[in-house]
């Protein structure tokens, strides 16, 4: 009876839907908030470093995100882990085409993943930049990141480009068809 009438107050658009918490995580300069906001108003926007964070709730398919995108600069990494908690799935964001710092994206991942909070996260990788010249496939991306490694967490890769928006559905829709499944 109880979930009969949530249902239609939440049809009536009078009992709010839960938001499910997604991190957008990643090194500066990797395309967080162009993704972010491709996700919020499907459009590209004119973005700058992200001093802090950037939050917006998203509507994806069936499922109400709320959606953080933190700064990837050296000096804010550290305070990535005062979100993790109650996150039910991080979207970890690669600069395809900075191969030179792929090593401090797989040490920041790694340390990232071994946290308790975010023990139950499911992990997307998006491998951004697609559309650049000199964009490493996900193939090289997943191997760089170790993420064949990754034991008792789900996760995926998807190459795309958060410009054009390639890639961006087949990738949300796996992040929201595995939240589901976990809820």
């Amino acid at each position: 009876m109880g979930a009969s009438v949530s249902r239609v107050l939440t049809g009536l658009g009078l009992w709010a839907k839960k938001e499910t918490r997604i991190l957008i995580l990643g090194l500066d300069n990797a395309g967080k908030t162009t993704l972010l906001y491709r996700l919020k108003i499907g459009e590209v926007v004119t973005t700058h470093p992200t001093i802090g964070f950037n939050v917006e709730s998203v509507q994806y398919g069936n499922l109400n995100l709320s959606v953080w995108d933190l700064g990837g600069q050296t000096s804010i990494r550290p305070y990535w882990r005062s979100y993790y908690a109650n996150t039910a799935a991080v979207i970890f964001v690669i600069d395809s085409t900075d191969i030179d710092r792929l090593g401090t994206a797989a040490d920041e991942l790694a340390a990232m993943l071994n946290e308790e909070e975010l023990r139950d996260a499911s992990l997307l990788v998006f491998a951004n930049k697609q559309d650049q010249p000199g964009a490493q496939g996900a193939g090289e991306i997943s191997e760089a990141l170790k993420l064949g490694e990754l034991r008792d967490r789900n996760w995926s890769i998807v190459a795309c480009s958060a410009i054009d928006g390639k890639g961006i559905t087949e990738g949300m829709d796996w992040l929201v068809q595995t939240v589901q499944s976990e809820s």
